[in-house]
């Protein structure tokens, strides 16, 4: 198994592999072309989205600057927002359904590492996927933890750390992560 394969599957993998080095400075080199495109240039940013990202749909927005490992990890719906300074880390898949909103400094993280200090002198991690269902808003500074789905229509508060599922249609918010009510 190579270490992409082992990364994708959700074994531990070697990060500092050469493939998997290569495709993350194929990926920084396409958020570089994004985040230094002006808004006239929307060509310019169908463009990028097309290299970039495994898969999006319509009418796709991202404020600049955007930062993520490999984009060909990460599955856009249609009228995807993410607003100022967003941070994705997809070594693991990250679906994100239609009709999406992420405010400003929101994160997703797939990345994860062991707890041992042994084991992660081994510089070994492991990845697990995120998935966002549609018509969810992720607020402000939010983090999203390795391996959590966001039900649909749910909106998670601003600052939240949401370390586990969040059911569809409901608010929640704080750190860690809970749900406060239905919306």
């Amino acid at each position: 198994m190579t270490e992409r394969e082992k990364m994708l599957s959700g074994a531990m993998y070697d990060a500092a592999d050469p493939e998997l080095a290569a495709a993350r400075r194929r990926g920084r080199d396409l958020v570089y072309r994004l985040n230094h495109s002006e808004d006239r240039e929307k060509g310019l940013r169908r463009d990028v989205f097309e290299k970039l990202f495994g898969a999006h749909g319509e009418e796709l927005w991202i404020e600049p600057p955007f930062y993520c490992d490999y984009g060909s990890n990460i599955s856009l719906g249609d009228r995807v927002y993410f607003n100022f300074n967003c941070v994705v880390l997809d070594p693991a898949e990250v679906v994100v359904g239609d009709d999406v909103l992420f405010g400003p400094a929101a994160q997703i993280y797939t990345a994860t590492h062991p707890l041992s200090a042994k084991e992660r002198s081994t510089r070994k991690e492991s990845a697990r996927p995120v998935c966002i269902e549609s018509g969810v808003w992720i607020g402000g500074g939010a983090i999203l933890l390795p391996g959590v789905t966001i039900g649909e229509g749910s909106v998670i508060g601003a600052g939240a750390v949401v370390t586990k599922d969040v059911p569809a249609g409901v608010f929640a918010a704080g750190n860690p992560c809970r749900v406060i009510r239905e919306v």
